[in-house]
């Protein structure tokens, strides 16, 4: 007979049951036990990851819906003691600083949060947040984005005219000029809507006033006016210029080189003339230019060996171009899987592809993550390739969480000297990535695979069954693990035993926005990053050496 007290242990206990004495954890969506994040770190995988799409067993709307709990309660955090709720404040930096720096794929997370903050019940979180406001909401579609979202939880109060007033007389009229002719309007809200609620009076100055009168449809006092050299008025009558039916192309191509109009302000039936992109590629922002590269090559501005494609190829492979553009390297992997394929998908537009700018997408990629240092410590990569990881979308971009962590392994095994991969499921997969494998190879490799179960601990049982030494282990995955018959955790634990190695770490990649972690918040060799944070192969180098 069987002794019932030896399936008790702290050292090996199956996913599908807490380990015996840790009350910190929690059941995951797939039915496994796992720990859970720190509201500030559920709010960073938030901003970064955003919950378009859902996940594989999380629908979208109730993945927001989790999210946005977790907004506010970080936003509610008050020690009773304090006069002020730091816990909020240090919310609100988090979300100015994750947008600033260029960590997110996309802006409508953190612009999102920002919403939320701006209405918070505490008056001195509310004029903090809004006080973010030019910060978060750089463009005028995150204007109106936030505009959009703000009216979701409270109404115009003077707080709010005062910022959303300020975030126009902030900039200079040029740049004025410049927002409300770009990005004229956006999700139902126009510059006329929300300076008519807002009710900006500018300081004295006629080029202010005139580009504002502008802005709310009142050309008729901007007309008698002739805009000085450099003057916002001066722009304006560019932009008014390209849309003229007497403009020839050269009177287009001679207003974008003076300037440097957007593509956004120029007539779409005048965007299929190669000579106008040709005058709008060298100042066309990163973004703008990854994203038109199939209309590019479609219309013949980029073709093999031409000019065009030269000149296309030297902007997308400028590194200090990339990292002052801060386009986040997701963007970049979706650019080039778009181009590649050859055609968008939505609309009848194809293309041919080039090898020259397929090349160079992928250095952009590479380029796009913060600088990292080579740690040359011995590190594991163990890439969760589970059903749960092949379904859903990272940060609304086409990739699933198994494909985009095959491409996030790659920036590291072109980082490490002394790397190596391993794939799993339930069971050890095979999985050849190597510092030579292309970013569409690696895509390629995890899209196929049958969907299984998720074991977490597979990468430390798998290396200590090959006597492999590992100073870190990175696993990529979306943290929802229920297969194995022992946790993460003390797979860990017994490996450090087993090979000797004390040291050993763990860095765990979130690919969802979930709130689930297999990193042990009691072990100091763990760590918690959230995947294509362009922060995150940064923050795993240092972890590894011990900072």
């Amino acid at each position: 007979m069987t002794d019932p007290l030896l399936q008790i242990s702290t050292r090996r206990t199956p996913q599908s049951e807490p380990i015996p004495g840790r009350t910190d954890q929690v059941k995951n969506s797939a039915g496994g036990y796992v720990f859970t994040l720190e509201p500030l770190d559920q709010l960073k995988r938030f901003l970064i990851l955003g919950t378009e799409g859902g996940t594989y067993y999380t629908r979208e709307y109730e993945l927001t819906k989790q999210n946005a709990a977790v907004i506010m309660a970080t936003l509610n955090v008050r020690q009773p003691d304090e006069a002020v709720n730091r816990g909020a404040l240090k919310a609100v930096d988090l979300i100015a600083e994750v947008s600033t720096s260029g960590r997110a794929p996309k802006p409508n997370p953190a612009i999102f949060a920002l919403a939320v903050a701006a209405s918070h019940s505490d008056p001195v979180v509310r004029r903090y947040a809004l006080s973010k406001l030019n910060d978060v909401c750089r463009t005028g579609t995150h204007l109106f984005t936030f505009l959009t979202y703000v009216e979701q939880f409270r109404g115009w109060g003077r707080g709010l005219r005062t910022a959303v007033a300020d975030w126009y007389l902030q900039k200079s009229p040029q740049q004025v000029a410049y927002q409300t002719t770009k990005y004229a309007s956006r999700g139902g809200w126009s510059h006329r809507d929300a300076l008519r609620l807002s009710k900006p009076r500018p300081p004295r100055g006629l080029d202010m006033d005139m580009v504002l009168a502008h802005a709310v449809g009142k050309e008729e006092r901007t007309t008698a006016v002739v805009g000085e050299r450099g003057s916002g008025l001066e722009y304006i009558r560019a932009v008014e210029w390209v849309h003229s039916p007497l403009a020839t192309v050269g009177d287009i191509v001679t207003q974008i080189t003076e300037h440097k109009l957007p593509w956004e302000v120029i007539p779409s039936e005048r965007l299929r003339d190669p000579w106008i992109w040709h005058a709008l590629v060298p100042h066309l922002g990163l973004t703008a230019l990854v994203r038109n590269l199939g209309r590019l090559t479609d219309i013949g501005l980029i073709k093999p060996l031409s000019m065009g494609e030269a000149e296309v190829v030297v902007r997308l492979s400028n590194p200090e171009d990339v990292k002052r553009s801060r386009i986040h390297p997701l963007q970049v992997l979706t650019a080039l899987a778009t181009y590649r394929q050859g055609h968008g998908d939505k609309g009848s537009l194809s293309w041919t592809p080039t090898a020259a700018v397929l090349g160079a997408l992928e250095g952009m990629f590479y380029a796009s993550f913060v600088n990292v240092v080579p740690t040359n410590k011995r590190t594991l990569i163990g890439l969760d390739v589970s059903g749960s990881m092949g379904m859903g979308n990272v940060a609304g971009s086409p990739l699933s969480p198994r494909e985009a962590a095959a491409a996030f392994a790659m920036v590291m095994l072109r980082t490490e000297p002394q790397v190596a991969t391993m794939a799993f499921s339930n069971d050890f997969v095979h999985l050849p990535l190597g510092r030579a494998t292309s970013l569409g190879e690696a895509i390629r490799m995890t899209s196929g695979l049958p969907f299984q179960g998720t074991d977490c601990s597979l990468p430390m049982i798998w290396a200590g069954s090959k006597n492999i030494e590992v100073d870190t282990f990175v696993v990529i995955t979306d943290n929802e693990t229920w297969a194995g018959r022992v946790h993460p955790s003390q797979a860990l634990a017994h490996y450090r035993r087993q090979m000797a190695l004390p040291d050993a770490k763990l860095v765990v990649v979130g690919m969802t926005s979930t709130n689930f972690t297999i990193a042990d918040p009691k072990d100091a060799g763990m760590l918690d990053v959230v995947g294509f944070d362009t922060a995150a192969p940064a923050l795993i180098a240092d972890f590894s050496r011990g900072f």
